[in-house]
C-alpha cells in the first residue's frame, strides 16, 4: 500500500514504542499520540537518527469524539494501539469499558472525516476478544480469528465481576464497535484488527526503573528477584513485542490484509515456571532467590499463529530469547538505579 505517514496512538506504551521504531527502521514518518509531553520528549530525545521522520502530539483524553480531527491530518494510515489497562477499578463500565469503546469510536470518526486521507486502520485488540474461558479440554482445540469471547455486556458490567473479567470484556466490545462501525458507515478506509495473547519482551518505550514496567514484563522481573511466588498460568499463549510491532507494520502495508482479523501468537507455550527455569540457567545471580515450583506447560488447546506467519511473513522468537532480554535489560536498569 502506498502509505508514507502513519499515527500511532499509545505510542509511548510498551507496544506503541516498538510500533513507532519498527514503522521508522521501515522510512515511514510516524506522528505519535500520547497523554505525556515527557514521555514524547524522552522518545524523541532517544531517536535522534529520525527526528525528522518521528514527532508528536499530545491528546490528555482520548475518548472525545473530535480529540483526533487534527492528529489524522496528513497521515496515510493510523496504527490504533492506545486502550485504557487497569485491574483497580471501582466501576468497570465507567473505567474500562466505556473508555475502550469511546476511544475507537474517536480514532474512527477523525479517520473518516471528509479532510482525511487514511486509507487503513490497524486495532491492536487482543485474544481477550477470542478466549472463552468456559471452552474446555478433551478434545484438543484451536483458537482462530474467527472466534469471539462470548462474554455479554451484561456480564461485563455487572458490579460482581472482577476487573480481570472486565477487561476482557472491554476489548471485545472496543473491537466489536471497529467491525461495526466498517459495516454501517461504509468508510473509504479498511480496517486489520490484530488479537494478541500475553505480550513479553525488552522495553524501548520510557522507563526509568524496574518498577515502572509495564504489568507483563513486571510479572518476569518479580519471578527474577523472588519477589513473588510464580503467578498462575492464565492461558499458555504469548509473543515477543518486536514480532507483535512486526505484525502491526505488515498488517498495514500488506494490501491482501485489509478486513481481516489476525491471532498473532508463538507457537511455543510457556507458563511462568518454564520462565522460572530460562533465569536459573542464564544468570548466576539468580541462583537461590527463584522459585523452583513445579508448574506444567498446559499443551491442551492451541491458538492459531499460523496464519500470521503465512499471511504477514512474521516469524516468532523463541520464548527464551524473549525471556532473557528482557530480564537481562531490567537488571541493567537495576544496577544503574543503584548507582
Amino acid at each position: 500500500m502506498d502509505i508514507s505517514y502513519v499515527l500511532v496512538t499509545g505510542a509511548t506504551g510498551f507496544i506503541g514504542a516498538h510500533v513507532v521504531d519498527v514503522l521508522l527502521h521501515r522510512g515511514l514518518k510516524v506522528r505519535g499520540a500520547t497523554r505525556s509531553k515527557k514521555k514524547a520528549q524522552a522518545m524523541l530525545d532517544a531517536r535522534p537518527n529520525h527526528s525528522t521522520k518521528l514527532d508528536f502530539v499530545q491528546i490528555q483524553d482520548f475518548e472525545r469524539t473530535g480529540v483526533f480531527d487534527g492528529a489524522v491530518k496528513d497521515v496515510d494510515a493510523v496504527i490504533h494501539v492506545a486502550s485504557p489497562f487497569t485491574y483497580d477499578t471501582k466501576d468497570n463500565e465507567k473505567e474500562l469499558i466505556i473508555p475502550a469503546i469511546n476511544g475507537v469510536r474517536s480514532i474512527l470518526s477523525a479517520a473518516a472525516s471528509p479532510n482525511s486521507k487514511v486509507k487503513r486502520v490497524v486495532v491492536t485488540s487482543s485474544f481477550a476478544a477470542v478466549l472463552d474461558i468456559n471452552r474446555k479440554t478433551p478434545p484438543f482445540f484451536t483458537y482462530t480469528s474467527a472466534d469471539w469471547n462470548p462474554l455479554t455486556y451484561a456480564e461485563a458490567t455487572a458490579p460482581e465481576t472482577n476487573s480481570v473479567v472486565a477487561y476482557r470484556g472491554s476489548k471485545k466490545f472496543a473491537e466489536l464497535e471497529v467491525w461495526n462501525y466498517l459495516q454501517s458507515e461504509k468508510p473509504k478506509f479498511d480496517v486489520v484488527t490484530l488479537c494478541p495473547p500475553m505480550t513479553f519482551g525488552p522495553v524501548v518505550h520510557p522507563v526509568d526503573k524496574v518498577e515502572d514496567l509495564n504489568e507483563s514484563n513486571a510479572q518476569l522481573w518479580k519471578i527474577a528477584t523472588g519477589a513473588t511466588p510464580l503467578p498462575v498460568t492464565r492461558v499458555p499463549f504469548w509473543i515477543d513485542v518486536r514480532d507483535l510491532a512486526d505484525a502491526h507494520a505488515q498488517a498495514l502495508l500488506r494490501p491482501e490484509a485489509g478486513n481481516k482479523r489476525y491471532t498473532p501468537a508463538s507457537p511455543e507455550h510457556f507458563s511462568y515456571a518454564l520462565a522460572a527455569n530460562i533465569m536459573l540457567e542464564e544468570f548466576s545471580w539468580a541462583k537461590g532467590k527463584i522459585s523452583e515450583e513445579e508448574q506444567a506447560i498446559d499443551k491442551s488447546y492451541g491458538l492459531d499463529g499460523e496464519t500470521v506467519t503465512r499471511e504477514l511473513g512474521v516469524k516468532y522468537r523463541s520464548f527464551k530469547e524473549t525471556v532473557v532480554d528482557l530480564v537481562s535489560q531490567a537488571w541493567d536498569m537495576e544496577k544503574q538505579s543503584d548507582v
